[in-house]
C-alpha cells in the first residue's frame, strides 16, 4: 500500500513540476497531450453525431432551458443527453491541457532562465483561444440545429488546433534560427503540396459527412449534393494524396534523406492505406456508424502524420538549454 502511495506521490510531484518548473522536454510532453486531447474530442464529437445525440442537450450553454446538466426531457432520451453532455465536459479537459501548455511555455522564462521564447508562448496561447472559439462555435452548432456548414467548421477548427499543437511540439524541440532544409528544395515543396492536398481531402470528407446519413438528429438538415458524386470526389482526392505521399517517400529514399523523415513518410503512407480500407469497407457495408467513427479517427491520424513529415523536412537547430542548465554559466558564477 505504501509503495502505491509513494508512486502516486512521485507522479503527482512530476505532474506539478511539468508546468510549474518546466523543461523543454516537459513542454513537448504537454504539446503531445494537446495533440491527443484535440484528436480525442474530435472523435468523441463524431460519436455524438453517430449515436444520434447531436441535440441531446438542445440548448447552449445550458443542457436544457432550465438546467446546465441533463434533466428529464420528453424529446431526448437520457442516454442521448448523457452522451452530448459528456462530450461538453471533455472540453474542460482540453482546456486544462491548453492552460498547462501556456503555463509551461511562460514558465520557461522564470528566474534563472532566459526570457520566454515568444514563438512558444504564441503557439501555446492558440490552444486556450481555440477552446473558447470551439465552445462558442459549438453553441452556434446547437442553435442552428446541426446545420452541416456549422458542423463542418466545428471539425475544421479542431483540425486547426491539432496543427497548432503539432507546431508547438516541433518548435519546442528546436532553436529559433532560420529554417534549414534537410532535403532538396523540390522535395520540401512536395511536402507542402501534400499538406494542402490532405487539407482538401479533409474538406471533401466533411462534405460527404454533411451529405450522407448520421446527421446527429432527425431535425438536422443535410447538404443537397448527390451523395454518389461527393463520394467519388472524396475518393479521387484520396488517390491524389496517396500518390503524392508515395512520390514523397520515393524521393526521400533515392536522395538518401534523413532516416526520421523517411520513416515518418512510411508511417503516413501506412495510415493512409488503412484509412482507405476503412473507407471502402464502410461504403460497401452501407456506412455503419462504428466504421464511420474509425474513419474520423483515421482522418485525424492522417493529418497529424502529414504535419509530422513536413516538420521533419527542415531544422532550426537544437534548442538552447535554459540558463539554469548551462554548465558554463554555473562555472562563471562560481
Amino acid at each position: 500500500m505504501n509503495q502505491h502511495a509513494d508512486r502516486l506521490r512521485t507522479l503527482a510531484i512530476a505532474f506539478y513540476r511539468s508546468f510549474a518548473f518546466p523543461t523543454g522536454e516537459t513542454l513537448r510532453r504537454w504539446a503531445v497531450a494537446a495533440v491527443v486531447v484535440n484528436a480525442g474530442i474530435t472523435v468523441t464529437g463524431a460519436a455524438v453525431r453517430l449515436t444520434g445525440s447531436g441535440l441531446g442537450c438542445p440548448t447552449w450553454p445550458r443542457c436544457t432551458p432550465t438546467s446546465f446538466v441533463p434533466a428529464r426531457n420528453d424529446l431526448h432520451s437520457p442516454l442521448n443527453m448523457s452522451i452530448e453532455f459528456g462530450n461538453r465536459l471533455l472540453s474542460f479537459l482540453v482546456l486544462a491541457v491548453a492552460a498547462a501548455c501556456v503555463i509551461a511555455a511562460v514558465r520557461l522564462g522564470r528566474p534563472g532562465y532566459d526570457r520566454p521564447r515568444p514563438v512558444l508562448v504564441r503557439l501555446a496561447a492558440l490552444q486556450p483561444a481555440g477552446v473558447v472559439l470551439q465552445a462558442l462555435w459549438g453553441g452556434l452548432v446547437v442553435r442552428t440545429m446541426l446545420n452541416p456548414v456549422t458542423v463542418s467548421v466545428h471539425f475544421l477548427l479542431s483540425i486547426g488546433m491539432m496543427a497548432a499543437a503539432c507546431a508547438l511540439l516541433a518548435r519546442s524541440g528546436e532553436g529559433d534560427g532560420p529554417p534549414r532544409r534537410l532535403v532538396h528544395r523540390d522535395i520540401r515543396t512536395l511536402g507542402f503540396v501534400l499538406t494542402a492536398a490532405v487539407f482538401v481531402l479533409l474538406i471533401a470528407g466533411v462534405v460527404v459527412t454533411g451529405t450522407g446519413p448520421h446527421s446527429g438528429d432527425q431535425a438536422a438538415s443535410r447538404f443537397g449534393f448527390d451523395i454518389q458524386s461527393v463520394v467519388r470526389l472524396h475518393t479521387d482526392v484520396a488517390y491524389v494524396v496517396v500518390g503524392l505521399t508515395f512520390a514523397l517517400l520515393f524521393a526521400l529514399h533515392v536522395t538518401d534523406s534523413p532516416g526520421r523523415a523517411r520513416r515518418a513518410a512510411l508511417v503516413l503512407l501506412g495510415v493512409e492505406l488503412a484509412q482507405g480500407v476503412i473507407g471502402y469497407v464502410q461504403y460497401f457495408l452501407a456506412v455503419p456508424a462504428l466504421l464511420v467513427g474509425f474513419h474520423v479517427l483515421g482522418s485525424t491520424l492522417v493529418w497529424i502524420a502529414t504535419l509530422r513529415v513536413v516538420f521533419l523536412l527542415r531544422s532550426r537547430g537544437p534548442a538552447e538549454a535554459p540558463a539554469s542548465e548551462r554548465p558554463e554559466l554555473h562555472h562563471a558564477a562560481a
